[in-house]
């Protein structure tokens, strides 16, 4: 699993995408949702079925699934 810099801090969330290569060579994209400290820590996890060419692309879609669970369940935080 590559984790990559590409995280991104929205209101109380990080969201990271995780990305995988597969064995033909393609991505698999999975967005980490994260909130909270230590043991109040809550950590969402979504794993997608598209499978992508580059692992830009896969960055590119997983931060965008994540960063649309925000604004949908909590559109205050995302336009903090």
């Amino acid at each position: 699993m590559d984790i990559i810099q590409h995280s991104i801090a929205v209101g109380k969330y990080l969201v990271s995408p995780l990305i995988k290569t597969q064995d033909d060579g393609r991505f698999a994209a999975s967005v980490s949702i994260r909130s909270g400290r230590g043991s109040g820590m809550t950590d969402r996890v979504m794993r997608f079925t598209p499978r992508f060419g580059s692992h830009a692309a896969a960055v590119r879609y997983a931060v965008e699934q994540g960063l649309g669970w925000v604004h949908d369940k909590h559109p205050a935080c995302a336009a903090a």
